[in-house]
């Protein structure tokens, strides 16, 4: 049988399919260790046999077929890697985030802690000054104080929470 023709026929791919598919699958089992995978390589080499229409010689029919299927399984292992890569760049991104997010978390209830202890004026003074932003001047009118008081106050507040956060 010559097959060598252009293009193949149904009868000479069943042919060529029954011959060869459980040889391509045993060494395709025995290269990964996983018959599931070994199965669908060995049904990808002969699909693209057939959609592609390959040119196939009598000689080199079995040759070609495991030199194919070799080709797919290095690749299989290749898209693995770097799936796998990707995923744990992934996982570790993400568990720094967390870990991010569990710090952030972590010291907003310190900071709250030792703004709590703080006493009401000091809180007071500095919440206006770091929150919402307004000047010694405007918090000293609001609060109809000098300046001078405004100044301490908030002073006291930072070197209160500096020691209260070193604590805690």
């Amino acid at each position: 049988m010559d097959l060598r023709v252009q293009k193949l026929t149904a009868k000479d791919f069943k042919m060529i399919y029954d011959l060869h598919f459980d040889d391509l699958r045993r060494y395709l089992t025995f290269r990964s260790g996983d018959q599931d995978l070994s199965g669908d390589i060995a049904q990808n080499i002969f699909m693209k046999v057939w959609t592609k229409k390959i040119k196939l010689e009598k000689g080199s029919v079995k040759s070609l077929l495991f030199k194919m299927a070799t080709d797919d399984f290095i690749s299989h292992l290749r898209r693995e890697k770097l799936k796998n890569q990707y995923t744990e760049s992934l996982d570790l991104r993400w568990n720094q985030e967390v870990e991010a997010d569990e710090d952030l978390e972590d010291k907003k209830i310190r900071l709250q802690k030792a703004l709590n202890q703080l006493s009401e004026k000091q809180k007071t003074a500095l919440l206006m000054n770091k929150m919402q932003g307004l000047t010694h001047k405007e918090i000293a009118e609001i609060l109809n104080l000098s300046e001078k008081a405004i100044e301490k106050r908030i002073r006291l507040a930072l070197e209160n929470l500096k020691q209260n956060l070193k604590v805690s």
